[in-house]
């Protein structure tokens, strides 16, 4: 269940929880893209939708904890660029469906049916000739790889991710490695990255 309390509180802090350089997988994914309209849903603390600004995108940021959307917006006017942000739930339906350029689900990690909600919902989001991008750490992550969460209940594969994108054409639905730094050393985390886009 999701906590916002809890995330709240575990944002509070004056540093950023999680680093303020954007994802090495949403770069990839995003670099050939022409700017357009960008929704983050989770954003957290808004290190992919700033750097997504700072790309030319015209970028709303979406997530559950006020305390997170705050750390996002003071990221965004350090860094010198706007992003609009909205505090709201990803499993509750937007608003205003079929608007964005390019949404980004990252690390939102859920149990079902929480995280098929929020995948309708993103799919929801993509326009016409819109992309979709699904970045998370991957249900094999939990034995064969580093850190990230310990619950398998909030672990997904590619094609669970995939099998919730109706109306849309997967491009992508593979398990990706990173490198991660630890006191005892470098280690590998497994992630997951499925891109779709609706046709038009």
């Amino acid at each position: 269940m999701l906590d916002r309390d809890a995330w709240n509180e575990r944002y509070r802090g004056a540093e950023l929880v999680w680093t303020a350089e954007p994802n090495r997988f949403v770069v990839a994914e995003v670099a050939a893209l022409p700017p357009g309209r960008a929704l983050d849903l989770a954003a957290g603390e808004g290190r992919n939708a700033v750097w997504l600004a700072e790309q030319g995108w015209e970028v709303t940021a979406l997530d559950f904890s006020d305390v997170a959307i705050g750390k996002a917006n003071a990221l965004a006017e350090a860094r010198a660029v706007r992003i609009a942000t909205v505090v709201a739930d990803a499993t509750v339906p937007p608003p205003h469906p079929a608007q964005f350029d390019l949404v980004l689900v990252a690390y939102l990690q859920l149990p079902e049916p929480q995280r098929e909600a929020a995948l309708r919902n993103a799919v929801a989001a993509v326009a016409p000739g819109g992309t979709l991008l699904v970045v998370a750490h991957d249900a094999s992550n939990l034995d064969g790889g580093h850190g990230g969460p310990q619950d398998a209940a909030v672990l997904a594969t590619p094609a669970q991710v995939a099998a919730h994108l109706d109306g849309l054409v997967v491009e992508r639905a593979e398990t990706v490695t990173r490198p991660v730094e630890t006191p005892d050393g470098p280690r590998i985390a497994i992630d997951h990255v499925v891109r779709a886009r609706r046709p038009g």
